[in-house]
């Protein structure tokens, strides 16, 4: 179907140019086969932060073969101490590393889904450092569930809980390229249940640490948060999605201003661009990476 609507006029601008990693983004997503990516030497961590480098590998889905994005190390860490301890990956462009960070905030499905690390290397092999917190602590919502439990496992995340460990996180970037000078402003992207804590964490960092963000069909969203938004936000929907209202988005859109942008795809439902399950759906995917791709090119790697 292809975009439909958007709100705002978009022009076409320069996809990033240090690598060819473009050209690897037309394999069809929506063919799951696993592969593995080998783990590189710890980071050099600040003094302030506690991590723990895991021994295992970072699995990645497979189709992935373009030469600078062979070049993306994927290491697991654990954040935080004691109780407060959080697992997350770490995946690190080697090549071209433009030195920017990224935090990727999951679904409901959690980190360690293979769609959303999928998505997370595809962002690194762009030159990013891109940081994938576990929000459930080890206790994801798990597929083929029944959609009667939903509500009883969402009861178990308190989400002050999740907004302290999304916070946890976003320090550790903020120390870890902020601090040393690296970059300038990190950015923020989150699907579903992360798209709508991306709201959230703007509305709370008030322009302080985070320089733009991308929502893809946010839920759970508080609309009176997105006026304390500081930063442009560009949001991805479809209009088939019965999560997420798009005249609500419209209202967002509005609400944040400073350059932010609503873009909807034409029969395409919830989770269209990092779990497509069509070759329709993966057609839209790949138009929408292309402009995340483009809007994060503009308002980071070019500014830092």
């Amino acid at each position: 179907m292809g975009l439909a609507v958007t709100t705002t006029n978009m022009s076409s601008p320069a996809l990033i140019a240090a690598s060819s990693a473009s050209r690897s983004l037309g394999r069809p997503l929506y063919h799951h086969h696993r592969s593995s990516i080998s783990v590189s030497p710890p980071p050099i961590l600040s003094s302030n932060a506690v991590c723990r480098v895991s021994g295992s590998q970072v699995k990645v889905e497979d189709g992935i073969d373009d030469e600078s994005c062979e070049l993306v190390n994927g290491i697991e860490l654990s954040i935080g101490e004691g109780a407060d301890t959080i697992d997350a990956y770490l995946f690190k462009a080697v090549k071209n590393n433009n030195g920017t960070g990224i935090l990727l905030l999951s679904d409901v499905l959690g980190f360690q889904e293979s769609s959303t690390k999928d998505f997370a290397y595809r962002i690194a092999c762009n030159g990013y450092n891109v940081l994938v917190p576990d929000l459930f602590r080890g206790n994801p919502w798990v597929k083929h569930q029944p959609k009667d439990m939903f509500q009883q496992w969402l009861a178990t995340q308190d989400p002050q809980r999740v907004a302290q460990d999304i916070d946890m996180a976003a320090k550790w970037l903020v120390d870890e390229f902020i601090a040393a000078g690296v970059t300038e402003k990190l950015g923020i992207i989150g699907f579903c249940y992360g798209g709508g804590r991306v709201i959230a964490v703007l509305a709370k960092d008030q322009g302080a640490h985070f320089g733009t963000a991308v929502s893809f069909y946010g839920t759970r969203i508080n609309p009176s948060a997105a006026a304390d938004v500081k930063v442009p936000v560009l949001l991805i929907s479809g209009n088939n999605d019965p999560l997420c209202p798009v005249n609500l988005f419209k209202d967002i859109e509005k609400s944040i201003g400073k350059g932010s942008r609503l873009l909807v795809f034409e029969g395409r439902g919830h989770a269209f661009a990092h779990r497509p399950e069509s070759p329709e759906d993966d057609e839209d995917a790949e138009q929408a990476f292309t402009v995340v791709r483009s809007w994060l090119q503009e308002r980071l790697a070019v500014n830092n």
